[in-house]
């Protein structure tokens, strides 16, 4: 195997990236490397869905395949080699119909069809040695003697920012959230790298493209899920125990979410968010199941110790999981794009075996007396709401800077950046967050502003759409640009959701990022050297230093 995709690469070796037989993740390399083959394949059904699509004849199913196949393949998501075993035989079945329907439409137009080379003539072979010889072909550093490091490196870049849009869009997808552009797009994208592009220059301006399309799914999903939810509203979310039997949902996604609620209805057993799915608590329709009670734990990486220590059963949907102990390991369970190997899988929505091992478990047994809470809820619809308040708040003086703390959080012990740069933001700013980042300080008290309050959590990795919004609301209303506004940007990244997110900020104009903690590894040091000189991206230092730079009081 071969694998630099993450923020938890191996950068001990001479070459960095995880090639063992084990990923710093948990993912082995035979996973990995059917993984790699499952990107493979769904390129050569792009191949032909781009054709079919410009001659009028596209194919829905195939695209919404191609988003979950791509999911599939993010860090933390699916580690079970027999799932993709079943992928890659499906891919190859939508490919061939995809395919059909191409040909049909160039023969309706009198026309020979063509057949793409590369991917698109893919064919599976029928066991898992077989695929396995199949996928040394693939592997995304593939051709690394012949093309270099660079263009290795911006390929690695689009396929991983493609990554992420695929989350996303999915998860738009299951809620009816869909749009050929976005369809269209993510076909186009992967049928050119099917061609193995060289280009650099290109291959930049290509990948900016592809921040423009991530923008368009954001606002796609942010539509889907308003849309189905209701708009986000200030809501303060319990973070300790209420009595009764528990469920604890980890993940993503809302409408996995929504289904456990209306499937737990009257049956007693209370419904608990942990990591990037406390944002749900600040939907309307969400909320409005009395027993989702509150918020367990924190951020993803944390899950091995608080999951040991949850009394109930765990349903982990999308992404983020690790590799379950021994401690909860007969008690959790996956759905969506989720797997891993002696893990139960739930494929059909019915969420039954949890809820009865949820009734068989001790879940909490009394109500802890002090109840805490934290604040969610501040999407663009709530903080736009009060932004002649806050306009009027920064042109007095009351506010003096805004920061963008955001991302998703990594594992490494003792990994206090983030924390120590919301602590020292000063009293008179405001900290808006979204992602899991915010749980390096979101218990704490930061206090108001004339009743504004400074610390503003606007929701999920995806919810860079709501704060994108607010910042363009923000130049709008002093008549200024992006970059002129009182505004830092600091992006945690992890994962390739939020690679798709800082392509997104790039190719909006938003310069001067914060990136942290570390560079990706596929970006060389000449391709980070491009990148902070045509963005002015800048690394994270010393956060004393940086808050003060931002702030203009000594040199950045």
């Amino acid at each position: 195997m071969f694998c630099f995709q993450c923020e938890q690469t191996d950068r001990t070796g001479t070459v960095i990236g995880c090639g063992g037989p084990v990923g710093n993740c948990g993912k082995d390399a035979p996973t990995s490397d059917l993984q790699d083959l499952l990107v493979h394949a769904v390129k050569g059904i792009a191949q032909y869905a781009t054709k079919a699509r410009a001659l009028g004849s596209p194919d829905d199913e195939a695209a919404g395949f191609i988003l979950f196949s791509v999911f599939n393949t993010l860090t933390n998501v699916n580690f079970s080699q027999t799932r993709f075993v079943t992928l890659l035989q499906e891919a190859a079945r939508v490919r061939d119909r995809v395919r059909a329907a191409y040909e049909a439409a160039e023969r309706a137009r009198g026309r020979t069809p063509e057949e793409p080379i590369g991917p698109a003539r893919w064919r599976p072979e029928p066991d898992m040695e077989g695929l396995l010889r199949q996928s040394a072909d693939v592997r995304v550093d593939a051709g690394l003697d012949v093309v270099g490091p660079d263009v290795i490196g911006l390929r690695s870049l689009h396929l991983y920012t493609l990554k992420g849009i695929c989350a996303y869009a999915h998860h738009a997808h299951v809620l009816d959230g869909h749009s050929a552009e976005v369809f269209g797009g993510v076909e186009s994208a992967l049928a050119y790298l099917a061609t193995d592009p060289t280009d650099v220059e290109e291959l930049i301006e290509r990948a900016l493209d592809l921040g423009r399309l991530n923008f368009a799914v954001m606002e796609l999903l942010d539509s889907a899920n308003t849309g189905t939810y209701g708009a986000q509203r200030p809501t303060a979310v319990r973070t300790t125990p209420v009595e009764g039997k528990a469920i604890l949902v980890s993940g993503h996604d809302m409408r996995d979410l929504a289904d456990l609620l209306e499937q737990t209805k009257d049956t007693g057993v209370k419904v608990y968010t942990h990591g990037e799915m406390l944002p749900a608590h600040g939907y309307p329709l969400l909320k409005a199941y009395p027993h989702l009670v509150g918020n367990y734990g924190g951020a993803w990486q944390d899950q091995q110790e608080e999951f040991a220590r949850f009394p109930g059963a765990i349903l982990m949907t999308s992404n983020c999981i690790i590799e379950p102990h021994a401690s909860y390991r007969r008690r959790i369970f996956t759905t969506g794009p989720v797997g891993w190997p002696g893990v139960r899988h739930v494929a059909n929505g019915d969420f039954g075996q949890v809820i009865r091992a949820a009734r068989a478990l001790p879940g909490y047994r009394e109500t802890e007396p002090e109840e805490k809470s934290i604040m969610v809820g501040f999407g663009r619809d709530a903080v736009l709401a009060i932004s002649d308040r806050v306009t009027d708040a920064v042109e007095r003086g009351a506010i003096r800077h805004f920061f963008l703390i955001s991302g998703c959080d990594g594992p490494t012990p003792g990994r206090s950046y983030y924390t120590e740069f919301a602590l020292g933001a000063p009293d008179d700013s405001i900290i808006l967050t979204l992602g899991c980042a915010k749980y390096r300080f979101n218990r704490h008290d930061f206090g108001e502003i004339e009743g504004i309050p400074r610390l503003l959590d606007a929701g999920q990795c995806n919810d860079a759409y709501s704060a994108i919004k607010i910042a363009m609301a923000l130049a709008d209303a002093f008549g200024c640009g992006l970059n002129d506004l009182p505004l830092t940007l600091v992006l945690s990244w992890t994962e390739q959701k939020a690679v798709a997110v800082l392509l997104t900020l790039l190719a909006l104009g938003f310069r001067g990022i914060n990136l942290g903690p570390t560079l990706p590894a596929y970006l060389t040091p000449d391709l980070a050297g491009e990148f902070i000189d045509r963005f002015g991206l800048r690394t994270i230092d010393d956060p004393v230093a940086d808050v003060a730079a931002a702030l203009g009081e000594v040199e950045a």
